[in-house]
């Protein structure tokens, strides 16, 4: 499962090439798109293309959303929960009643199957290309109010975890365009946020403002350092708190090198 801390097991990794697998296959299948899959489940865009990739373990909740986005048990996509899946009571569903089409298709013989197929593939592609034509011109003629905000540039150099930690020397040095009233007026940097395990106060791919400053009040979001990773989290007392139940919280003692870096002031998230 998801570690607020430490490196991926051997079988992480492995779960990590399964799950990437099956969630590709049934992509295929379903002939589904991941920002179709983004926008329904509500996970973000980049960390789908971390788990089709293989390069990203996914956490129990988003497991869930996309199998029952696709109808499945988690187990189909993730072998992790294959012993949670085999506890459940299964209600047979009756069989549906075959529609006309359905009727006739199943009385055709196999090369004629495929000839319907193909046409109905095809049927399907133009009417999605029609609709998909249809929003793109209503939006056309949408005027957007965020086209009549003022933008302005402003340098990020940091990346910050919310997960597994970023390392101190993990700097960035990058431009970003940001509406100008979503702007705090005090604030000493901003962060680019890694990870999900503050969610759903802060997301991957958010930016932070920060305030510098050696101590924070318990109960603050802040930046801290421990052990020379740089991680975004709730201070708590004797700990670092992940508002997302899925991550372990960092415990703290004396033999830890900790450092306060500052206080998050604001979170800011691309539209």
């Amino acid at each position: 499962m998801a570690r607020g801390r430490g490196k991926l097991t051997p079988q992480d990794k492995e779960d990590m090439k399964v799950f990437s697998t099956n969630l590709n296959a049934i992509l295929s299948d379903r002939n589904c798109k991941q920002v179709e899959l983004s926008r329904a489940t509500g996970i973000p865009a980049s960390t789908l293309t971390g788990y089709v990739k293989g390069t990203s373990l996914p956490i129990p909740g988003n497991v869930q959303k996309i199998a029952d986005y696709f109808g499945v048990l988690k187990s189909t996509l993730d072998p992790r929960f294959v012993s949670e899946d085999s506890a459940i009571e299964v209600t047979p569903t009756p069989f549906p009643i075959a529609s006309p089409i359905q009727t006739i298709y199943d009385e055709l013989k196999p090369p004629r199957q495929a000839k319907v197929l193909n046409y109905a593939k095809r049927q399907l592609d133009e009417q999605k290309n029609e609709e998909e034509t249809k929003i793109n011109e209503v939006s056309e003629n949408i005027i957007r109010l965020d086209d009549y905000r003022q933008t302005t540039y402003r340098r990020v150099t940091g990346v910050v975890s919310a997960g597994s930690g970023s390392m101190q020397d993990d700097d960035l040095d990058m431009e970003v365009s940001f509406y100008e009233d979503e702007i705090p007026d005090d604030y000493d940097a901003i962060a680019y946020v890694v990870g999900n395990s503050m969610e759903p106060k802060i997301k991957n791919g958010d930016y932070l403002f920060i305030k510098n400053t050696p101590q924070v009040d318990y109960n603050t979001i802040g930046i801290f350092q421990v052990d020379g990773a740089n991680y975004v989290k709730k201070l708590r007392q004797g700990y670092l708190e992940s508002l997302n139940p899925d991550y372990e919280d960092i415990h703290l003692d004396e033999n830890n090198d900790i450092r306060t870096i500052g206080k998050v002031v604001s979170v800011y998230r691309e539209k």
